[in-house]
């Protein structure tokens, strides 16, 4: 492993180059190949993005509205599944670069950053955007028949699941701030009454609506995240 370390650091510059240049053309041909099945498949991913919105009508209310949505969703979706390969691309090129003590640290980070970000779209797909589209549902429903721009919804949609999926990697900028020792977890604890605080005006931001029991949910679940980022740290550094 030092051979190889050693090797690598001493390539030429020309080489680190054309190794970076290949990583980065190898990632785009993996997203194009995924954008393209994302476009035959448009129309499933739609289904699935519209389930959660139960007994809405959708309308175009622009000319070639559904075009535009379809491309952006293609667009996004390539990215999503695309992500995780060029992330590795990524950590190829720079591992022969770390110390084996970064190495140990830097894997684990990025591959539980990754899951913790899925893991963030699946709690807003399956809990947090149900709720809050069935209170936006029930809400004036017996006055006004609820009819939306799909794009608009899709819009919607977008931001709570990325935003849920942000916060998700709390942990993991605990982790971070935590082994550079410019925060230490006893702090991290100490602060939990400001972080309850912020988590709550975050809450508000993310979800758009205003019911409490949705805020109260995500701020409960960002400060969950916030103390298992204690834990987690506190194990490490004992």
């Amino acid at each position: 492993m030092k051979q190889i370390y050693k090797k690598d650091k001493d390539m030429p510059i020309f080489e680190h180059l054309n190794e970076l240049r290949s990583r980065i053309i190898l990632s785009f041909i993996v997203f194009f190949v995924a954008l393209i099945i994302c476009i035959i498949y448009t129309k499933d991913i739609t289904s699935i993005l519209q389930k959660p919105a139960i007994g809405i009508k959708f309308l175009q209310l622009a000319p070639g509205e559904y075009l535009f949505v379809s491309i952006k969703i293609s667009l996004y979706s390539a990215i999503v599944i695309s992500s995780p390969f060029s992330i590795y691309q990524i950590l190829q090129f720079i591992l022969p670069g770390l110390t084996k003590k970064e190495s140990l640290y830097v894997v684990p980070m990025i591959i539980s950053s990754i899951t913790l970000f899925f893991l963030g779209t699946l709690f807003s797909y399956k809990f947090l955007i149900p709720i809050t589209l069935q209170f936006l549902i029930n809400y004036g429903s017996e006055l006004i028949e609820p009819i939306w721009s799909f794009d608009e919804y899709f819009n919607f949609v977008t931001l709570i699941i990325l935003s849920t999926g942000l916060c998700f990697q709390i942990p993991i900028i605990q982790i971070l701030l935590g082994i550079t020792n410019i925060i230490k977890w006893e702090n991290m604890l100490n602060k939990w009454k400001y972080i309850a605080f912020t988590a709550t005006i975050a809450a508000a931001i993310i979800t758009p609506s205003t019911d409490p029991i949705t805020q109260i949910c995500m701020t409960t679940t960002i400060l969950i995240l916030y103390f298992v980022g204690i834990i987690i740290l506190k194990t490490i550094q004992t």
